[in-house]
């Protein structure tokens, strides 16, 4: 369960901006997780519980807000909304096209913090 590792990556930044800040108690994290990520929400969300405890973190809202899969067209440079994660056709020419813009992110968008 490679969420574990990611959420243990992201309570290491948390923590670390908390201390920056002179924080003692996380209350809100939001992470941005892409649909095409590879990761598991529900676990990740088990994950936090599990790695948190113990932390400033410890009792804090986790938010994921989930990112679309976005892809490009290198004909016509139109960006469309993407169903599949694999092959991509244009809605617009048709052409098939694997440029992703968007839906891989794992990102630490917002942290709340006293």
């Amino acid at each position: 369960m490679h969420e574990v590792g990611i959420m243990e990556s992201a309570l290491d930044a948390v923590t670390a901006q908390a201390r920056d800040h002179g924080a003692i108690q996380v209350h809100r994290i939001v992470l941005r997780i892409g649909a095409l990520s590879g990761v598991e929400k529900d676990a990740l969300r088990l994950a936090f519980d599990a790695v948190a405890r113990g932390t400033p973190a410890a009792g804090a809202d986790l938010f994921i807000e989930t990112v679309p899969a976005r892809g490009r067209c290198p004909e016509c440079d139109l960006e469309f909304d993407v169903e599949s994660d694999f092959v991509f056709t244009c809605p617009k020419c048709g052409r098939i096209s694997g440029e992703l813009v968007q839906g891989r992110e794992l990102e630490l968008a917002t942290i709340e913090m006293s």
